[in-house]
């Protein structure tokens, strides 16, 4: 099966956007934020045909990075 739309949260809905906003300065991948079901959630989305698993291996680390701050 193969989703192309994908939601995550970080606990809070604060620490949600505070990830979310980590993730726009570091600048290696666009995710945008939204709401579901009442809570903040990370929308991943990813549709485009020329995406290869190494763009995707690079997003994971860059929301690993924005969600583990040194």
């Amino acid at each position: 099966m193969v989703f192309t739309q994908v939601c995550a949260g970080f606990g809070s809905d604060e620490r949600t956007d505070r990830v979310l906003a980590r993730l726009m300065d570091d600048g290696t991948a666009w995710i945008s934020g939204s709401t579901w079901h009442g809570r903040r959630v990370m929308r991943i989305s990813v549709s485009n045909w020329s995406t290869t698993d190494e763009d995707v291996a690079r997003a994971l680390d860059a929301i690993r990075r924005a969600s583990h701050p040194a």
